[in-house]
């Protein structure tokens, strides 16, 4: 079993999807967008919220691969940018506190 960034780092995406996603993440707010990206009523913990968006992620890439009509592309996005926020939430709550002397 992986751990979440390792999952994360591991994902295979196409550059103009991930792009696009680039320039939304600098303005992504999880309270706004993680309960309508996951049909919940609040954000969860980064964790949570990264595996329910890769299971996301992975049933939309099955749809893009498969050209089917109820695909859509900015969807794709607008889970992508949810995924490289919460990677860089986790990030930021997961580092090592440091000493400097």
């Amino acid at each position: 079993m992986q751990d979440l960034p390792s999952m994360i780092a591991s994902l295979s995406r196409p550059s103009l999807l991930v792009g696009a996603a680039r320039f939304g993440v600098d303005e992504y707010e999880r309270n706004r967008c993680l309960p309508r990206l996951l049909h919940m009523a609040a954000a969860p913990k980064p964790g949570q919220a990264i595996l329910k968006l890769l299971e996301i992620k992975a049933d939309l890439n099955d749809k893009r691969k498969a050209k089917m009509a109820d695909y859509a592309i900015a969807r794709h996005v607008e889970v992508l940018i949810a995924l490289m926020g919460e990677a860089r939430v986790l990030r930021m709550t997961s580092a090592p506190l440091r000493v400097v002397t």
